[in-house]
């Protein structure tokens, strides 16, 4: 029995496809399949079972023990390594971290740059996915770290935070409100708005501070992802409200006008989250180490001054 198979099986069991198991194990479907009969017979016990009609695969009570059971072998497995590897001062193994598009896309590379450099024998496994979907597969065990935005306390997760982010608002660069640097959020009223879906975090913030203040937008459109608001804003659509570091490149380069608002409501909180009741592995500990550290400010040079 190789310790290969077991994580073949959980893989499986946590993406829900033969075919990303073999992708993720660089192995056939065929060799998948192949795997968990083998499994099966060694312990003579139905192990999964597809649901008919669905693409979803179930775990049997047995398999559902054997699930656990693995997860506790691949994890003192992983633990025996880094301990064998840190007693001749090498750090090493991979990271799976889930984050939400608008972390991972704009605030994450420059942090795993920085880590990798630190530490090149550790691989950071990076996935995007919608905010409720990495806290499930964090406390599912199909990641160790995820990375989100107003973060909920929850049962069996802990919170890390992060430095926070600032929200501001995006216009086209020829809008009415382009040239303006601070704005009242009482002037957003009865505008034009292209907004997050009603269940992502940073809209439900942002539609708790808008209500805060007494005021209401028109909406115009919805979308999942940062990227499609921002080239919705950019082509007119209407405005939006979204995480500073989200449009750096697009305030830079005169794609997009932001301004900032006089109140300080205005913050966006960031996370590290993980499972609580399971101890990170040591390259873990040393990713969500790093996360932590507040960015340095730049000098301001005697020119600036």
């Amino acid at each position: 029995m190789h310790i290969e198979t077991f994580k073949v099986f959980c893989d499986l069991v946590e993406m829900q496809s033969f075919s990303l198991a073999a992708e993720r194990n660089f192995v056939t479907q065929s060799a998948v399949s192949q795997q968990i009969r083998t499994l099966e017979e060694k312990f003579k016990r139905k192990l999964l079972e597809r649901v008919r009609g669905r693409r979803e695969i179930k775990l049997t009570p047995a398999g559902d023990v054997f699930y656990t059971e693995c997860k506790n072998v691949l994890d003192a497995y992983n633990q025996m390594r880094e301990n064998m590897n840190t007693l001749v001062g090498r750090v090493s193994g991979t990271v799976k971290v889930a984050t939400v598009y608008s972390v991972g896309l704009h605030e994450l590379p420059p942090k795993v740059r920085e880590f990798m450099s630190k530490f090149p024998s550790i691989k950071i496994d990076l996935e995007y996915s919608r905010t409720t979907r990495v806290v499930r597969d964090v406390l599912k065990g199909v990641v160790e770290l995820g990375v989100v935005a107003f973060p909920e306390p929850r049962k069996g997760l802990t919170i890390v935070p992060m430095a926070s982010d600032r929200l501001v608002l995006i216009t086209s660069p020829d809008h009415e409100l382009s040239g303006k640097d601070k704005i009242d959020v009482k002037e957003l009223k009865g505008r034009d708005f292209v907004l997050f879906e009603r269940d992502i975090p940073t809209r439900k913030a942002t539609d708790k501070i808008l209500r805060s203040y007494g005021v209401s937008v028109q909406k115009v459109a919805e979308f999942d992802n940062i990227e499609t608001i921002k080239r919705a804003v950019e082509v007119g659509f209407g405005i939006a409200i979204v995480p500073h570091p989200s449009v750096v490149d697009e305030e830079g380069n005169g794609q997009l006008s932001v301004v900032k608002f006089n109140e300080k409501d205005w913050s966006r909180t960031v996370a590290v989250v993980h499972r609580a009741d399971r101890d990170l592995s040591l390259p873990a500990k040393k990713f969500v180490e790093l996360l932590r550290k507040e960015p340095r400010k730049k000098k301001k040079t005697k020119e600036a001054a």
